[in-house]
């Protein structure tokens, strides 16, 4: 059975295991990096989550169990307190011990995150009406400008949070785990779901002022990832909606 999804890797439930392949060829490097973390990362996170073996080299495929539950849907106060306490664990990690397993350092994310928005404001601005570009320009600068240096998922959503007879039963998806911002964790969580879920990641984690700020920003720059990458797959459709996701957030 193949899952749907996944801008990165194709994956496919064969007797029990999931197994990934890379969807492009720079993405084989980002696959094996998260092989190389999650089995010491794991044992350290209060939720199951995947830990990945590589089984084949060409093709590269990786392989792990599979983590049990379906995407939550219904968010509810005890899910929130879960997640606040396995985002409390990750990013408390040690960054240097992270980085000596596999996780790229901080440099790496700061570049990274240039060349992202640098086609944010390249690709994505001129497809805005004039008004609406002074506050999209304004959001870039505020994303350049925040920390890095924390262990993060990097893509946490209901997609990749599990739940199972009403309870949380496991977090996917390192893929984009990397040296961050803790807010990103945080985007989803207080700006996505329903207010008993966030408040009670709030309380759990510890969720300060400033933190709440920077996620909100996080949570405005969401969709711009899903513009360039319809724009990359040249689909329309994909575009259209990342835009209007855009400018929902900017107001």
């Amino acid at each position: 059975m193949e899952f749907d999804g996944g801008w990165d890797s194709r994956a496919a439930l064969v007797d029990g295991w999931v197994e990934r392949r890379p969807r492009r060829p720079e993405v084989g490097a980002q696959l094996r990096r998260e092989a190389r973390l999650m089995p010491w990362l794991a044992p350290r996170l209060p939720l199951p989550v995947p830990v990945p073996g590589v089984v084949s080299e060409e093709p590269l495929i990786l392989r792990h169990r599979f983590v049990p539950g379906a995407e939550l849907t219904d968010p509810t106060a005890n899910h929130g307190r879960a997640l606040g306490e396995f985002l409390r664990a990750l990013h408390d990690i040690p960054a240097n011990d992270a980085v000596r397993h596999g996780l790229p350092p901080e440099a790496h994310t700061r570049t990274e995150r240039a060349a992202d928005i640098g086609r944010f404001r390249t690709e994505v601005v001129p497809l805005l009406l004039a008004a609406q570009r002074g506050s999209a320009l304004s959001l870039l600068d505020a994303a350049l400008a925040l920390p890095a240096g924390t262990v993060v998922h990097g893509d946490l959503g209901p997609e990749h949070v599990l739940a199972e007879n009403g309870t949380l039963s496991g977090i996917i998806d390192f893929g984009d785990a990397h040296l961050g911002d803790p807010a990103i964790d945080l985007a989803w969580a207080l700006f996505g779901t329903p207010p008993e879920f966030g408040d009670a990641v709030t309380r759990t984690y510890g969720v300060t002022a400033q933190l709440r700020a920077r996620a909100l920003i996080w949570h405005r720059l969401g969709p711009w990832h899903e513009v360039i990458h319809g724009l990359d797959i040249d689909d329309a459709a994909v575009v259209e909606d990342g835009l209007a996701g855009v400018l929902t957030r900017l107001s």
